[in-house]
């Protein structure tokens, strides 16, 4: 945590603007593409089908395309409603990220950047438009790690807030596996500090990273709540006709969801591996095609500033964290690595960008509190951090129409205005 904490500073009000403004923007012509495009064709048709009480894909957990189906029933099977349980997620995991952030740092500005920081990185915004599970995982992640860190911060109301984390935990590992890697921190963080109470390391209940709160009760907010609540989200699945998931047997299912996952190694266009991710090499075009009276286009990449730019910030957060023990930025550089660790060490043959969504998040709160740091300098090095968000929203401004589904006016040749790398073909 950042040695500095107010409430009397907290920008939450900016920061709930701007996530409706985002939410705003994203809702906006979120009907069209007007069918079905890229890996909707999984979750979308895998909803529709557990409206019918069918067994569907098992290589995902249930949550996810459980609340799809669940918007298609009480809105309607069309793509605007497809599409609106990614919309909100975004709107709140934007929100719940810059909560993440203020406990974190304890700094507004450094909040109100990060926050838009990752509002114009391209991905988060284009997975906020299309119906998968990954902004559906990334909204219940971020409030689960928000809640933790806001436990550290005010530890009077530890106890419901931890409570809070082990539920929503539960929800984004019952939504997508992605974020098991920074969700399994608060656990680790509070057996670490909790080391120090030798023969009464599991009833004492003084001490960070919540006083008033024993390994022992911890263990039940952040380990068996979770569990349980996760063991739940596959209810659905229980009650499939034929074949129902045997509850009692979670081990075999789980054998069975991991070889689905290995099974996948038909080779595709748009693979990567996460070395790419780092540097913005490989993207994913997610639809280019005479649609809806235009030809559209939607491309995954990062901005290619922010992205780029968030590399030497995460070299700062290592060495800030380190050498000045600055614990904000060192918590976020490490939240960075064990999510980019995750797929780099991961058996998974076939990788996409947009599994770089997580880490490259973490690595806008890394620049975040680097412009801040420089902004703080009033030297002739300072107008670099106003300079930095003006460039990302211009990027996000430029290549808006690509990664929207905006009419290109152009023809078929339209797409390489925006193509300035080959590799993004």
């Amino acid at each position: 945590m950042g040695a500095r904490f107010t409430s009397d500073k907290d920008p939450w009000d900016w920061c709930a603007v701007l996530a409706v403004a985002f939410l705003a923007l994203a809702w906006w012509r979120l009907q069209i593409p007007s069918k079905i495009y890229f890996d909707e064709v999984h979750y979308v048709n895998a909803a529709r089908k557990m409206l019918q009480g069918l067994r569907v894909n098992a290589e995902h957990p249930m949550l996810g395309k459980t609340i799809i189906a669940a918007a298609i029933r009480l809105l309607g099977d069309t793509p605007l409603h497809w599409r609106i349980p990614s919309v909100i997620c975004g709107g709140v995991g934007l929100y719940a990220f810059s909560r993440l952030v203020w406990f974190i740092s304890g700094n507004a500005r450094t909040t109100v950047m990060a926050l838009f920081l990752v509002a114009t990185d391209f991905a988060w915004f284009i997975q906020s438009r299309i119906a998968m599970l990954d902004m559906i995982m990334a909204a219940f992640g971020m409030i689960a790690l928000w809640q933790f860190a806001a436990a550290v911060r005010l530890p009077q109301q530890g106890r419901w807030r931890l409570g809070l984390s082990g539920l929503f935990t539960g929800l984004a590992m019952g939504a997508k596996w992605s974020f098991a890697p920074a969700l399994v921190l608060p656990g680790l963080v509070f057996l670490v500090l909790r080391l120090r109470h030798g023969p009464r390391l599991l009833t004492a209940t003084r001490g960070a990273p919540v006083p008033g709160i024993s390994l022992v009760e911890a263990g039940l907010w952040l380990g068996l709540l979770p569990a349980a609540v996760y063991w739940l989200t596959f209810w659905p699945a229980f009650h499939w006709t034929p074949n129902p998931v045997n509850p009692w047997d979670p081990i075999g299912w789980h054998r069975e969801m991991l070889r689905l996952q290995d099974s996948v190694v038909k080779l595709h266009p748009y693979r990567s591996k996460w070395y790419q991710w780092v540097i913005d090499w490989r993207a994913v075009w997610y639809l280019y095609q005479p649609i809806d009276g235009a030809q559209r286009g939607i491309v995954l990449i990062g901005n290619p500033f922010t992205m780029l730019a968030g590399l030497p910030a995460l070299l700062w957060a290592l060495w800030a964290g380190i050498w000045r023990h600055r614990r904000d930025a060192l918590t976020f550089a490490v939240l960075y690595l064990v999510t980019l660790l995750f797929w780099a060490l991961s058996g998974k043959p076939i990788q996409f960008y947009y599994h770089y969504l997580l880490p490259g998040t973490f690595l806008m709160a890394c620049l975040a509190l680097a412009l801040d740091d420089l902004w703080q300098r009033r030297d002739r090095w300072r107008w670099l951090a106003p300079a930095a968000l003006a460039l990302s929203a211009g990027m996000f401004a430029w290549f808006f129409p690509i990664i929207s589904a905006w009419p290109l006016c152009c023809g078929r040749p339209s797409f390489q205005f925006w193509m300035w790398l080959h590799s993004w073909r």
